[in-house]
């Protein structure tokens, strides 16, 4: 007599409950579309945007970066904020279930006037505001002080893990970390 094969109820439990016991090492999964909009000089690469957003990463994510010139930033930022100026980031979340989706637009030139009067490199404030960006995309704010205490130091831990320093020291390095 032949033996029956186990169920195949009890074999996906047993991935299931394996998979679910498993430490969760991997990174979490990035599909990113960089779009250069902005004839600013000295933009960072792809890579460099994608490297950034990766290290903010909690969930599997789809994301649209946006780089783009003052007008567009000012036109964005009046159209969905009421505010007649242009920002340095500014973030469109889609979906935070079961994965991260959302639009993310810099404004290069305002990103680059920030780094210059605080006495940023150029990259690190690029780096800065992405991280800030997907952290946005994640729910995270700064309307609130505790919130925005929160969201800060997790932005610091995260952009000096990528070898840049403290974001909100009032005078920073202008050393150009890659």
């Amino acid at each position: 007599m032949q033996a029956e094969p186990e169920p195949k109820t009890s074999t996906t439990k047993k991935t299931n409950v394996a998979k679910a016991q498993a430490p969760q090492s991997a990174m979490p999964k990035l599909s990113m579309q960089v779009q250069y909009a902005s004839d600013a000089e000295n933009l960072p690469t792809a890579a460099e945007f994608k490297k950034w957003a990766r290290k903010a990463l909690r969930v599997d994510s789809e994301i649209a970066l946006r780089i783009v010139d003052e007008a567009e930033g000012r036109e964005l930022n009046k159209a969905y904020r009421g505010k007649d100026y242009a920002t340095n980031v500014l973030t469109f979340p889609l979906t935070e279930e079961p994965y991260l989706m959302g639009d993310i637009v810099i404004c290069a030139p305002v990103v680059a006037s920030e780094a210059e009067s605080q006495n940023k490199a150029l990259k690190a404030h690029f780096a800065h505001l992405t991280v800030h960006g997907v952290l946005h995309l994640h729910g995270y704010d700064h309307e609130i002080e505790a919130q925005a205490e929160l969201m800060e130091s997790i932005e610091t831990e995260i952009v000096m893990k990528l070898g840049y320093p403290d974001p909100y020291l009032a005078d920073n390095s202008l050393s150009e970390n890659t």
